[in-house]
Protein backbone atom coordinates (compact mmCIF):
# COMPACT_ATOMS: atom_id res chain seq x y z
CA UNK A 1 0.00 0.00 0.00
CA UNK A 2 1.17 3.77 -0.91
CA UNK A 3 1.40 6.14 1.53
CA UNK A 4 -0.33 8.74 2.15
CA UNK A 5 -0.06 12.70 2.14
CA UNK A 6 -1.20 12.63 5.55
CA UNK A 7 2.27 10.89 6.58
CA UNK A 8 4.64 13.15 5.13
CA UNK A 9 5.07 16.01 8.08
CA UNK A 10 4.36 13.28 10.64
CA UNK A 11 7.52 11.52 8.93
CA UNK A 12 9.29 14.74 8.94
CA UNK A 13 8.47 15.40 12.15
CA UNK A 14 9.84 12.75 13.86
CA UNK A 15 13.25 13.38 11.71
CA UNK A 16 13.89 16.12 13.69
CA UNK A 17 12.76 13.83 16.84
CA UNK A 18 9.74 15.48 17.94
CA UNK A 19 7.87 13.34 20.19
CA UNK A 20 4.85 11.12 19.26
CA UNK A 21 5.95 12.03 15.45
CA UNK A 22 6.21 8.37 13.82
CA UNK A 23 7.75 8.15 10.76
CA UNK A 24 5.25 5.75 8.43
CA UNK A 25 7.66 6.35 4.95
CA UNK A 26 10.65 5.07 6.56
CA UNK A 27 12.56 8.35 5.69
CA UNK A 28 15.36 7.99 8.53
CA UNK A 29 16.35 4.18 6.86
CA UNK A 30 18.01 6.51 3.57
CA UNK A 31 17.67 10.85 5.58
CA UNK A 32 19.73 9.46 8.56
CA UNK A 33 20.70 12.46 11.23
CA UNK A 34 18.99 16.04 10.17
CA UNK A 35 18.40 19.02 12.10
CA UNK A 36 16.23 21.01 9.10
CA UNK A 37 14.12 20.05 6.47
CA UNK A 38 12.09 21.78 3.99
CA UNK A 39 8.73 20.22 2.56
CA UNK A 40 7.92 21.95 -0.88
CA UNK A 41 4.64 21.18 -2.43
CA UNK A 42 4.14 21.37 -5.78
CA UNK A 43 0.55 21.78 -6.88
CA UNK A 44 -0.60 19.48 -9.03
CA UNK A 45 2.64 17.45 -10.24
CA UNK A 46 0.78 14.01 -10.26
CA UNK A 47 2.84 10.90 -10.24
CA UNK A 48 1.59 10.24 -13.53
CA UNK A 49 2.80 13.59 -15.05
CA UNK A 50 6.18 12.79 -14.06
CA UNK A 51 7.49 11.07 -17.65
CA UNK A 52 6.05 14.38 -19.52
CA UNK A 53 7.14 17.07 -17.01
CA UNK A 54 10.84 15.13 -17.42
CA UNK A 55 10.98 16.57 -20.57
CA UNK A 56 11.43 19.87 -19.33
CA UNK A 57 12.76 19.36 -16.07
CA UNK A 58 16.23 17.99 -16.23
CA UNK A 59 16.37 17.69 -12.08
CA UNK A 60 12.74 16.05 -12.02
CA UNK A 61 14.02 13.76 -14.92
CA UNK A 62 17.35 12.28 -12.86
CA UNK A 63 14.76 11.58 -10.34
CA UNK A 64 12.39 9.68 -12.67
CA UNK A 65 15.18 7.79 -14.02
CA UNK A 66 16.63 6.86 -10.54
CA UNK A 67 19.72 8.92 -10.86
CA UNK A 68 19.25 11.61 -8.37
CA UNK A 69 17.24 12.04 -5.00
CA UNK A 70 14.35 9.09 -4.11
CA UNK A 71 11.23 8.53 -5.68
CA UNK A 72 8.01 7.01 -4.28
CA UNK A 73 4.62 7.18 -4.98
CA UNK A 74 1.56 8.59 -2.39
CA UNK A 75 -1.57 9.17 -3.00
CA UNK A 76 -3.65 12.36 -1.80
CA UNK A 77 -6.88 12.76 0.42
CA UNK A 78 -10.33 12.68 -1.83
CA UNK A 79 -11.68 14.98 -3.07
CA UNK A 80 -7.86 15.44 -4.69
CA UNK A 81 -8.29 19.04 -4.74
CA UNK A 82 -6.02 22.00 -2.95
CA UNK A 83 -7.82 22.65 -0.28
CA UNK A 84 -8.40 19.30 0.92
CA UNK A 85 -4.81 17.87 0.51
CA UNK A 86 -3.27 21.04 2.05
CA UNK A 87 -4.91 20.61 5.08
CA UNK A 88 -4.39 16.76 5.27
CA UNK A 89 -1.09 17.49 4.69
CA UNK A 90 -0.88 20.11 7.60
CA UNK A 91 -2.71 18.08 10.15
CA UNK A 92 -1.81 14.33 9.23
CA UNK A 93 -5.76 13.50 9.41
CA UNK A 94 -8.16 12.71 6.68
CA UNK A 95 -10.69 14.87 4.86
CA UNK A 96 -13.36 12.95 7.45
CA UNK A 97 -11.61 13.97 10.51
CA UNK A 98 -10.32 17.84 9.70
CA UNK A 99 -13.96 18.89 7.54
CA UNK A 100 -12.29 20.53 4.75
CA UNK A 101 -14.26 17.61 2.45
CA UNK A 102 -14.39 19.84 -0.89
CA UNK A 103 -13.09 22.53 -2.93
CA UNK A 104 -16.63 24.29 -1.69
CA UNK A 105 -19.21 22.91 0.60
CA UNK A 106 -22.24 23.57 1.71
CA UNK A 107 -22.65 25.17 5.27
CA UNK A 108 -24.74 23.18 7.11
CA UNK A 109 -28.50 25.06 8.00
CA UNK A 110 -28.04 27.45 5.48
CA UNK A 111 -28.19 27.85 1.66
CA UNK A 112 -24.35 29.18 1.42
CA UNK A 113 -21.63 27.67 -0.05
CA UNK A 114 -17.98 28.28 1.18
CA UNK A 115 -15.44 28.20 -1.30
CA UNK A 116 -12.38 27.05 0.81
CA UNK A 117 -9.77 29.24 -1.44
CA UNK A 118 -11.68 32.29 -0.03
CA UNK A 119 -12.28 32.12 2.97
CA UNK A 120 -11.82 34.18 5.87
CA UNK A 121 -13.00 34.46 9.07
CA UNK A 122 -16.94 33.17 8.46
CA UNK A 123 -17.16 30.33 9.37
CA UNK A 124 -14.64 31.04 12.66
CA UNK A 125 -11.05 29.30 11.40
CA UNK A 126 -10.69 27.35 14.76
CA UNK A 127 -14.19 26.14 14.88
CA UNK A 128 -14.37 25.02 11.26
CA UNK A 129 -11.49 23.11 11.01
CA UNK A 130 -9.96 22.09 14.89
CA UNK A 131 -7.88 19.73 14.63
CA UNK A 132 -4.35 21.09 15.53
CA UNK A 133 -1.65 21.41 12.75
CA UNK A 134 2.17 19.75 12.30
CA UNK A 135 3.16 23.34 12.35
CA UNK A 136 1.31 24.04 15.94
CA UNK A 137 2.50 20.42 17.29
CA UNK A 138 6.71 21.42 16.61
CA UNK A 139 6.51 24.86 17.78
CA UNK A 140 4.89 23.38 21.23
CA UNK A 141 7.85 21.19 21.36
CA UNK A 142 10.43 24.21 20.88
CA UNK A 143 11.42 23.12 17.17
CA UNK A 144 10.69 25.75 14.35
CA UNK A 145 8.02 25.56 12.15
CA UNK A 146 7.96 28.67 9.55
CA UNK A 147 5.91 29.00 6.44
CA UNK A 148 7.11 31.01 3.61
CA UNK A 149 3.75 31.37 1.49
CA UNK A 150 2.23 34.55 -0.68
CA UNK A 151 1.47 38.01 0.93
CA UNK A 152 -2.29 37.27 0.25
CA UNK A 153 -2.43 33.47 1.55
CA UNK A 154 -1.40 35.56 5.00
CA UNK A 155 -4.91 35.46 7.38
CA UNK A 156 -7.22 33.28 5.31
CA UNK A 157 -9.06 30.75 6.87
CA UNK A 158 -6.93 28.22 4.22
CA UNK A 159 -3.99 28.96 5.55
CA UNK A 160 -5.12 28.84 9.03
CA UNK A 161 -6.72 25.27 8.55
CA UNK A 162 -3.54 23.93 7.30
CA UNK A 163 -0.65 25.74 8.55
CA UNK A 164 -1.84 27.11 11.68
CA UNK A 165 1.15 27.49 14.86
CA UNK A 166 3.81 27.92 11.95
CA UNK A 167 5.90 31.58 11.57
CA UNK A 168 4.33 32.72 8.64
CA UNK A 169 7.11 34.54 6.14
CA UNK A 170 5.34 36.81 3.20
CA UNK A 171 6.59 36.68 -0.63
CA UNK A 172 5.89 39.58 -2.81
CA UNK A 173 4.91 38.80 -6.41
CA UNK A 174 8.59 38.68 -8.74
CA UNK A 175 10.17 38.11 -5.68
CA UNK A 176 13.30 35.39 -5.62
CA UNK A 177 11.29 32.37 -3.95
CA UNK A 178 14.05 29.85 -4.08
CA UNK A 179 16.28 31.63 -2.23
CA UNK A 180 13.49 32.72 0.20
CA UNK A 181 13.25 29.38 0.88
CA UNK A 182 17.34 28.51 1.48
CA UNK A 183 18.04 31.28 3.02
CA UNK A 184 15.20 30.20 5.49
CA UNK A 185 16.12 26.95 5.66
CA UNK A 186 19.61 27.98 6.70
CA UNK A 187 18.30 30.62 9.14
CA UNK A 188 17.88 27.94 11.72
CA UNK A 189 17.00 24.05 12.65
CA UNK A 190 13.02 23.15 12.03
CA UNK A 191 11.06 22.56 9.20
CA UNK A 192 10.33 24.77 6.23
CA UNK A 193 7.17 25.01 4.29
CA UNK A 194 7.12 25.68 0.67
CA UNK A 195 4.20 25.98 -1.81
CA UNK A 196 4.24 26.60 -5.84
CA UNK A 197 1.33 27.00 -7.86
CA UNK A 198 2.76 27.55 -11.48
CA UNK A 199 2.12 23.47 -12.61
CA UNK A 200 -1.42 24.10 -11.48
CA UNK A 201 -2.17 27.10 -12.83
CA UNK A 202 -0.91 25.98 -15.99
CA UNK A 203 -2.66 22.90 -16.38
CA UNK A 204 -6.05 24.33 -15.13
CA UNK A 205 -5.74 27.61 -17.67
CA UNK A 206 -4.05 26.03 -20.77
CA UNK A 207 -4.32 22.34 -20.13
CA UNK A 208 -1.47 19.34 -19.12
CA UNK A 209 0.75 18.97 -22.06
CA UNK A 210 0.14 22.51 -23.41
CA UNK A 211 3.63 24.64 -24.19
CA UNK A 212 2.48 26.99 -21.11
CA UNK A 213 2.34 23.58 -18.84
CA UNK A 214 6.04 22.58 -20.49
CA UNK A 215 7.19 26.33 -19.63
CA UNK A 216 5.72 26.02 -15.78
CA UNK A 217 7.77 22.37 -15.70
CA UNK A 218 11.14 24.18 -16.49
CA UNK A 219 10.04 27.39 -14.02
CA UNK A 220 9.50 24.56 -11.17
CA UNK A 221 12.48 22.57 -11.88
CA UNK A 222 14.83 25.72 -11.92
CA UNK A 223 13.38 26.39 -8.28
CA UNK A 224 13.73 23.04 -7.05
CA UNK A 225 17.37 23.33 -8.37
CA UNK A 226 18.49 25.62 -6.68
CA UNK A 227 16.88 24.18 -3.60
CA UNK A 228 19.06 20.79 -4.04
CA UNK A 229 22.22 22.30 -5.22
CA UNK A 230 21.90 24.57 -1.66
CA UNK A 231 21.38 21.89 0.66
CA UNK A 232 23.47 21.70 3.68
CA UNK A 233 24.81 18.21 4.77
CA UNK A 234 22.23 18.61 7.71
CA UNK A 235 19.28 19.26 5.61
CA UNK A 236 17.13 16.94 3.66
CA UNK A 237 14.13 18.29 0.89
CA UNK A 238 11.08 16.77 0.69
CA UNK A 239 9.21 17.22 -2.56
CA UNK A 240 5.61 16.25 -2.89
CA UNK A 241 2.06 17.61 -4.77
CA UNK A 242 -1.84 17.52 -3.84
CA UNK A 243 -2.87 16.27 -6.56
CA UNK A 244 -2.44 14.74 -10.42
CA UNK A 245 -5.12 15.57 -12.80
CA UNK A 246 -6.74 15.33 -16.83
CA UNK A 247 -7.60 17.27 -19.55
CA UNK A 248 -11.63 17.30 -20.54
CA UNK A 249 -12.91 18.05 -23.64
CA UNK A 250 -15.52 20.47 -24.86
CA UNK A 251 -17.65 17.40 -25.78
CA UNK A 252 -17.28 15.79 -22.37
CA UNK A 253 -18.81 18.11 -20.08
CA UNK A 254 -22.34 18.42 -18.56
CA UNK A 255 -24.02 21.68 -17.72
CA UNK A 256 -26.85 20.83 -14.58
CA UNK A 257 -27.88 24.47 -14.95
CA UNK A 258 -28.88 24.02 -18.54
CA UNK A 259 -30.74 20.57 -17.78
CA UNK A 260 -33.87 20.96 -16.16
CA UNK A 261 -33.70 17.28 -15.16
CA UNK A 262 -30.25 17.75 -13.02
CA UNK A 263 -31.35 20.78 -11.23
CA UNK A 264 -35.16 19.03 -10.03
CA UNK A 265 -35.07 18.63 -6.20
CA UNK A 266 -31.51 20.30 -5.89
CA UNK A 267 -31.39 22.64 -3.32
CA UNK A 268 -27.43 23.62 -3.11
CA UNK A 269 -24.60 22.72 -5.40
CA UNK A 270 -21.25 22.41 -4.03
CA UNK A 271 -17.91 20.71 -4.35
CA UNK A 272 -15.91 21.23 -7.62
CA UNK A 273 -16.51 19.57 -11.65
CA UNK A 274 -15.17 16.79 -10.47
CA UNK A 275 -16.52 15.76 -7.84
CA UNK A 276 -20.32 17.27 -6.81
CA UNK A 277 -22.01 17.65 -3.76
CA UNK A 278 -26.20 17.62 -4.72
CA UNK A 279 -27.65 18.86 -1.20
CA UNK A 280 -31.60 18.18 -1.99
CA UNK A 281 -34.93 19.50 -1.34
CA UNK A 282 -36.63 17.41 1.74
CA UNK A 283 -37.52 13.92 0.17
CA UNK A 284 -36.08 14.25 -3.23
CA UNK A 285 -32.74 12.66 -2.75
CA UNK A 286 -33.82 8.81 -4.03
CA UNK A 287 -35.11 10.94 -7.02
CA UNK A 288 -32.30 13.36 -7.55
CA UNK A 289 -30.34 9.63 -7.11
CA UNK A 290 -32.16 8.16 -9.94
CA UNK A 291 -32.48 11.21 -12.45
CA UNK A 292 -28.41 11.82 -12.12
CA UNK A 293 -27.86 7.87 -12.33
CA UNK A 294 -30.01 7.66 -15.24
CA UNK A 295 -28.37 11.37 -16.88
CA UNK A 296 -24.86 10.53 -16.63
CA UNK A 297 -24.69 6.71 -17.29
CA UNK A 298 -21.59 5.67 -17.07
CA UNK A 299 -19.94 8.88 -16.77
CA UNK A 300 -20.21 9.06 -12.74
CA UNK A 301 -20.46 7.36 -9.43
CA UNK A 302 -23.86 8.56 -8.16
CA UNK A 303 -24.44 7.37 -4.76
CA UNK A 304 -26.12 8.55 -1.55
CA UNK A 305 -23.97 10.07 1.29
CA UNK A 306 -24.33 7.18 3.90
CA UNK A 307 -22.79 4.90 0.67
CA UNK A 308 -20.12 6.94 0.10
CA UNK A 309 -19.07 7.47 3.25
CA UNK A 310 -19.35 3.15 4.04
CA UNK A 311 -17.27 3.60 1.40
CA UNK A 312 -14.29 4.63 3.50
CA UNK A 313 -13.14 7.54 0.76
CA UNK A 314 -13.13 10.31 3.32
CA UNK A 315 -11.78 8.69 5.53
CA UNK A 316 -13.69 8.44 9.01
CA UNK A 317 -16.18 10.93 9.40
CA UNK A 318 -16.63 12.59 12.35
CA UNK A 319 -20.43 13.53 13.11
CA UNK A 320 -20.34 17.34 12.65
CA UNK A 321 -19.00 16.96 9.24
CA UNK A 322 -21.41 14.50 7.69
CA UNK A 323 -23.63 17.71 6.93
CA UNK A 324 -21.03 19.45 4.79
CA UNK A 325 -21.10 16.07 2.51
CA UNK A 326 -23.96 16.14 0.01
CA UNK A 327 -27.05 13.65 0.42
CA UNK A 328 -25.93 12.60 -3.18
CA UNK A 329 -22.29 12.49 -4.34
CA UNK A 330 -21.28 12.47 -7.98
CA UNK A 331 -17.71 11.18 -8.80
CA UNK A 332 -16.74 11.53 -12.42
CA UNK A 333 -14.92 8.47 -13.43
CA UNK A 334 -14.01 8.72 -16.92
CA UNK A 335 -12.16 11.94 -18.31
CA UNK A 336 -15.94 14.13 -17.70
CA UNK A 337 -16.90 17.27 -15.87
CA UNK A 338 -19.97 18.59 -14.21
CA UNK A 339 -20.06 22.29 -14.28
CA UNK A 340 -22.45 24.31 -12.56
CA UNK A 341 -22.50 27.58 -14.63
CA UNK A 342 -25.73 29.04 -12.58
CA UNK A 343 -23.55 28.48 -9.42
CA UNK A 344 -19.94 29.33 -10.22
CA UNK A 345 -17.66 31.72 -11.60
CA UNK A 346 -17.76 31.67 -15.55
CA UNK A 347 -13.72 30.80 -15.32
CA UNK A 348 -14.45 27.77 -14.39
CA UNK A 349 -16.33 26.65 -17.49
CA UNK A 350 -13.41 27.80 -19.27
CA UNK A 351 -10.72 25.80 -17.45
CA UNK A 352 -9.19 22.60 -19.30
CA UNK A 353 -7.37 20.89 -16.61
CA UNK A 354 -9.41 19.54 -13.66
CA UNK A 355 -9.10 17.35 -10.45
CA UNK A 356 -10.81 16.40 -7.80
CA UNK A 357 -12.02 12.59 -8.78
CA UNK A 358 -11.00 9.11 -7.37
CA UNK A 359 -8.72 7.84 -10.69
CA UNK A 360 -5.46 7.28 -9.91
CA UNK A 361 -4.43 10.34 -12.58
CA UNK A 362 -5.71 12.21 -9.84
CA UNK A 363 -4.70 10.88 -6.49
CA UNK A 364 -1.70 9.48 -6.68
CA UNK A 365 1.28 12.26 -6.18
CA UNK A 366 5.15 11.54 -5.74
CA UNK A 367 7.38 12.08 -3.11
CA UNK A 368 11.12 12.81 -3.62
CA UNK A 369 13.39 13.63 -1.15
CA UNK A 370 16.74 15.10 -1.49
CA UNK A 371 19.60 14.89 1.35
CA UNK A 372 22.10 17.43 1.58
Amino acid sequence: MPGSICDVLPAAAALLEVPGAVDRLALADWVGDVDRIAVVLVDGMGWHLLPELADDAPLLASVVTGDAGRLRQLVCTFPSTTPTSLVSLGTGATPGEHGILGFTVNIPGTNRVLNHIRWRDDPPQAQWQPLPTWFERLTHTGVSARAVLPAWFIGSGLTAAAYRGAQFHPTRRGEDYAQRLADELAAAPGLVFGYIADLDTAAHVFGIGSCQWHAAATVVDTLLTRLVEGLARSAALLITADHGGLNVPDDARVDLDADPRLTAGVRVVAGEPRVRYLHTEPGAASDVLATWREVLGGRANVCGREQAVATGVFGPVHPRHLPRIGDVVVTCTTATAVLATGHEPPETARLIGFHGGATDAEMAIPLIVFRG
